[in-house]
């Protein structure tokens, strides 16, 4: 074989060296370390050593650019070789141009594209010779790792305080969106992330909403109370709703009315601070064997209740029993336009319609309110950034029901 000959299989080979540095990168750095960790722990002899070897990653990078870096020089200059061979002067320029599309096509984009399809496959099928090779690369790979600790000395880089809550949600986004996980479980996932976040006064029943029964009611009331909420705990005041005394277990009361007076059948009421995080109540309510806790505002008064059962909701969603009557809180008409109730989570009406200010209200009621700066009267209207919001129906002095329509740029800038 001349010499000729032996440079291009030489470059063949390199060529190829660099496709398998290129796609081991690129394997290793989109590896899914939980499907890898899943199948180590089902007895996967090749998953486990491949999550050993990616769990050392300044190591492994640093193998792999130093490997891909030598085979990249040596088939420059084989080619600078080859082609000065083969047409003297002018072959350096030519063999530079050439090797950089060659390079790039069959040793760069082309195996990354394909590691990247299926990282966990090619991390797999290349193991056994990667880890050979970095063995044999280990002492040029410790000269580097050197350079890079007096690097991290020199520049000291900001501390790895983890990944933050945004990230993980933008993780989640991002699996659903390739499909590695549903719609169901993405919601999940981001309730529990954002779960801790939530306080009593987010969730929480207002006073005006509450069913409850004075104690000094007669015991007829208090079941029809019962029956016509479809409630199982009922709280229980004296004299006014804002000095809750007890929680009345419906079970007790059918089974006790004969024989004990209300004050003797009711529990004590767990009171919580409107700031109270979900996660703490939650421990609270489990704590104390409670199913509801009474929200006292900063005056001694009532703002509200919140139940285990509003709590489980911010995680799971919502749940109905057999005594609820399932209302789409915001639904689309016909027309296009959104039928928003005014107890809806702002939270909620802004999934469906971001808008960019924020407020410190927590339902579509105090939204509308904070908004207009008064009550209003079904059929008030007002524009808000790329929104018109009408008043369908008014109650108690709240806002029921409104109607929200989205208003193109160019007829929010007439307005």
């Amino acid at each position: 074989m001349d010499s000729n000959a032996t440079l291009i299989v030489s470059l063949i080979v390199l060529i190829a060296a660099s496709a398998f540095f290129s796609a081991s990168e690129t394997a290793f750095t989109s590896l899914n370390r939980v499907r890898v960790k899943n199948m180590a722990a089902s007895g996967n002899k090749r998953a486990g050593k491949v999550l050993a070897l990616s769990e050392n990653y300044d190591k492994l990078l640093s193998g792999i650019l130093v490997g891909n870096n030598i085979v990249n020089i040596l088939s420059a200059s084989l080619a600078t070789v080859l082609f000065v061979n083969l047409i003297g002067g002018k072959g350096v320029s030519i063999s530079s141009a050439v090797m950089t599309v060659v390079v790039l096509m069959f040793g760069e984009i082309s195996p990354k594209t394909i590691a990247k399809q299926n990282p966990e496959a090619v991390a797999f099928a290349l193991y056994p010779l990667l880890s050979a090779i970095l063995k044999l690369l280990t002492p040029l790979v410790w000269v580097f790792n050197q350079w890079q600790k007096v690097l991290y000395l020199i520049l000291k880089p900001a501390d790895d305080r983890g990944i933050t809550e945004e990230e993980l949600i933008t993780i989640v986004s991002e699996a659903e969106n390739e499909g590695d996980i549903d719609e169901h479980e993405s919601e999940l996932i981001r309730s529990a992330i954002e779960f801790n976040d939530l306080t009593a006064e987010e969730i929480l029943t207002p006073r005006v909403d509450i069913v409850a029964v004075d104690v000094e009611d007669s015991l007829d009331d208090i079941s029809n109370t019962f029956t016509e909420s479809g409630y199982s705990r009922i709280p229980v005041y004296s004299e006014s709703v804002d000095n809750i005394i007890g929680i009345l277990h419906e079970k007790d009361f059918y089974s006790l009315r004969d024989k004990k007076t209300v004050r003797e059948m009711m529990s004590n009421p767990l009171c919580v601070v409107p700031t109270t995080q979900l996660s703490v109540l939650l421990k609270l309510l489990q704590k104390t064997k409670n199913h509801m806790a009474v929200v006292m505002d900063e005056y001694g008064g009532v703002s509200g209740i919140v139940t285990m059962e509003d709590i489980l909701e911010e995680l799971v969603g919502e749940i109905w029993d057999e005594h609820d009557e399932v209302i789409e809180e915001i639904s689309e008409q016909a027309d296009g336009s959104y039928l928003v109730f005014g107890s809806t989570s702002l939270d909620d009406l802004q999934e469906v319609f971001p808008f960019k200010q924020e407020f410190d209200c927590v339902t579509v009621n105090g939204w509308v309110l904070e908004v207009m700066g008064r009550f209003p009267q079904p059929g008030d209207g007002f524009d808000f950034e790329n929104l018109h919001v009408s008043v369908e129906k008014v109650a108690k002095r709240r806002v029921e029901l409104i109607r929200v329509s989205a208003v193109s740029e160019d007829e929010a800038e007439s307005k």
